[in-house]
């Protein structure tokens, strides 16, 4: 049993992290301190703790702490700590993917234009981080309409011996054949610069002077060119807040709701906004915003969000003695300065108060939508007699196209809506083409042998796909497994197969319910199951065109890619290759009698 008071009266006040442990040495929390007896006895005293840190509190073994030099180091280390053990009480990002970046490339005659994420190996210029894809390639739409400087791939643009459509709808000014000279090309990659560096300003500047020179020479069909450029440039100067110089800013706001949490960050670069983003944190301990949003940023930048190029200012509503010290370990962590500010006027503040605002409404409507779905939740429980409202409900669905590439879908709800980290999917192999019995039994054998060893959570009801042989199917499979507990409830197209005339049949007793079609347990089932068969697609699709993609000399045992090369080359093309007999194939260099019959054998599926 944890003596929390012994351990308190021995706590040091030094700066420091503290992990709190449970059974089997889990990490249950990691958290720094400024003074670590002050910071870890608020943890145990008898009144005014939310439900969160009760619970929290209730499952802790023991508590392990570690001594820093300074605040900021403490900072560091809680971070590492947190990205090594995950600990379920922590902020946790699980978007972690480096953001989108627009890269024009250079030391080459004719530069292009290019979304890219991840590692910047490439040379040339690289302008972002924009919040999301999206973003990029709205930028890169404008972009091409308004400079017309190329996207395409480099494998593209040289072998090219006409202009493609891009250049007959005046968004290419057509370099791959020459059609524009390399001078008004890099012209057009200027601009196209200035413009990405927020110079927007100058570049009208730079227009207005060459449509006066355009029409004092009579070339009145290029003025009018450009004065579109310019009008398409000011009609987007109007729809961005501008703040005049070149701030790179990062503004953060949070709201907090019971145990919801949301943050809305807009991206300011070279004094434009490129975008916002909105994220939901898991399991905030704290209710205190200012603490989650400190709590949250030092996880952002420090923990591997995902952000690799960081502005040279943040603004945030967080607690004013954290901002120095979050600052300095950004600075430390990056090796360039980075301030980190909490109170800001003139533009910055409308800035800050814009998130402000995005975020308060964002959890407002994030939260509407979760009691939408817990009354759906409770009218399903009544609706099929249950005697406790579900809190986690799987469906499964099946896609092919003609039994080619079939694949199972499982998705999964509980009461905030979709758990999209529990989705999965199941490539069915061995089974007799369009059989969609024997692809949702081996499906649901692979998914619950699975949770049955203890690899997730069962659900409390399984929605099935159809009728009562497909429940009666399923029924079997959990029943081999062993698995109890489970309300399984198949869900059949009605006559007319349209949505609200669906019947739906329990595995214990098969009878029929007919819901009305406007009950909110029905819209529950059919949202959960349109988004099994979107899953569902989505994966079939994937995987027949990476099918059809691939060759058919692939997968063959004893032909890599230099034995494919050596087919390909010595016969001219994959048509030849099966048009040959064993004897030709063993005429190709590498080629043995054993790997020529087992070609031959696939190729004429023998």
């Amino acid at each position: 049993m944890f003596d929390v008071k012994t351990f308190l009266k021995t706590l040091t006040q030094r700066p420091g992290v503290y992990q709190m442990l449970g059974e089997g040495d889990q990490v249950l929390y990691v958290g720094k301190a400024k003074n670590l007896r002050k910071r870890v006895s608020s943890y145990f005293r008898s009144s005014g703790l939310s439900h969160k840190t009760q619970a929290l509190v209730s499952r802790i073994q023991q508590v392990q702490v570690t001594v820093t030099g300074t605040e900021v180091e403490a900072l560091i280390l809680e971070q590492n700590l947190i990205k090594e053990y995950r600990p379920p009480f922590n902020i946790l990002l699980r978007d972690d993917k480096s953001y989108p970046y627009i890269l024009l490339t250079e030391d080459e005659p004719y530069p292009r234009l290019a979304f890219h994420r991840g590692t910047k190996r490439k040379k040339g210029h690289y302008f972002g981080p924009y919040p999301n894809a999206s973003t990029v390639r709205d930028s890169l739409v404008f972009l091409q309409k308004t400079f017309r400087v190329r996207q395409c791939e480099d494998s593209f643009f040289r072998n090219r011996s006409r202009p493609c459509l891009q250049y007959q709808i005046k968004r290419c000014t057509g370099p791959c054949v020459g059609l524009v000279s390399e001078e008004d090309y890099a012209h057009d990659v200027h601009l196209t610069r200035l413009f990405l560096e927020g110079k927007s300003d100058q570049v009208i500047r730079q227009l207005e002077l060459e449509m006066d020179r355009c029409v004092a020479d009579l070339e009145f069909e290029q003025a009018a060119e450009i004065r579109d450029q310019i009008i398409a440039l000011r009609q987007l100067q109007s729809d961005q807040i501008i703040e005049a110089g070149q701030g790179n800013v990062d503004v953060l706001a949070a709201a907090v709701a019971g145990d919801l949490a949301c943050v809305h960050m807009l991206f300011i670069r070279q004094g434009r906004m490129l975008g916002s983003r909105t994220f939901y944190p898991k399991t905030p301990l704290t209710e205190d915003k200012p603490a989650m949003l400190s709590e949250f940023i030092s996880q952002l930048y420090l923990g591997g969000g995902g952000l690799s190029d960081l502005p040279r200012e943040v603004i945030a509503e967080i607690p004013d003695d954290d901002a120095p010290v979050l600052s300095e370990a950004i600075t430390q962590s990056l090796g360039r300065r980075v301030d980190v500010k909490t109170s800001v006027r003139s533009t910055r503040a409308k800035w800050l108060d814009l998130a402000r605002r995005t975020a308060e409404q964002n959890l407002a409507s994030r939260n509407a939508s979760r009691q939408t779905i817990t009354r759906r939740l409770e009218s399903l429980r009544d609706s099929l007699g249950l005697e406790i409202t579900p809190e986690r409900i799987e469906c499964f669905d099946i896609s092919h196209s003609s039994g080619e590439a079939t694949v199972a879908s499982c998705v999964v709800f509980g009461p905030e809506g979709a758990i999209k980290s529990d989705y999965r999917r199941f490539n069915i192999e061995g089974i007799t083409g369009g059989d969609d019995y024997a692809a949702m039994s081996q499906a649901l054998e692979r998914r619950y042998r699975r949770l049955k060893s203890g690899e997730g959570k069962l659900p409390d009801v399984l929605l099935i796909d159809g009728g009562k042989g497909q429940l009666r199917m399923a029924s079997d499979v959990l029943n081999n497994l062993g698995v109890a507990g489970v309300i399984l409830v198949g869900v059949a197209k009605g006559t007319t197969r349209k949505p609200g005339f669906e019947t739906l049949f329990l595995a214990e007793d098969e009878r029929e319910r007919i819901l009305r079609a406007d009950s909110p347990a029905l819209h529950l089932i059919q949202q959960i199951r349109d988004e099994a068969h979107r899953f569902a697609i989505t994966g079939h699709r994937q995987r027949r065109d990476k099918k059809r993609r691939e060759s058919p000399l692939e997968g063959i045992d004893g032909v890599g890619p230099k034995r494919r090369r050596e087919l390909l080359r010595f016969f001219g093309g994959l048509g030849e290759v099966k048009k040959a007999s064993v004897a030709d194939l063993m005429k190709v260099p590498g080629i043995s009698r054993k790997v020529a019959e087992a070609i031959y054998s696939e190729l004429h599926n023998e």
